[in-house]
């Protein structure tokens, strides 16, 4: 079976915590670093999805647009 160029499958396990690790290849890949906040999406028909660290940013821009101050 060919390899789809770009798509990635790893393994993580819960830790007694309830935390997981982000394999190193990934955190590469995606540029994840100490400290990084991420955005975690979940729906229980479909699962959980951790998008790029671009859509935190760009879901908080849409709640919040700049020059929409009301004081």
């Amino acid at each position: 079976m060919k390899k789809a160029s770009g798509k990635y499958a790893w393994t993580a396990t819960v830790g007694e915590k309830g935390q997981i690790v982000i394999p190193k290849q990934a955190r590469d890949i995606f540029g994840i670093n100490p400290g990084d906040t991420i955005l975690i999406l979940a729906d229980e028909k479909q699962g959980i999805a951790i998008p790029p660290k671009s859509a935190f940013s760009e879901l908080m821009s849409k709640i919040f647009p700049k020059g929409d101050d009301e004081e």
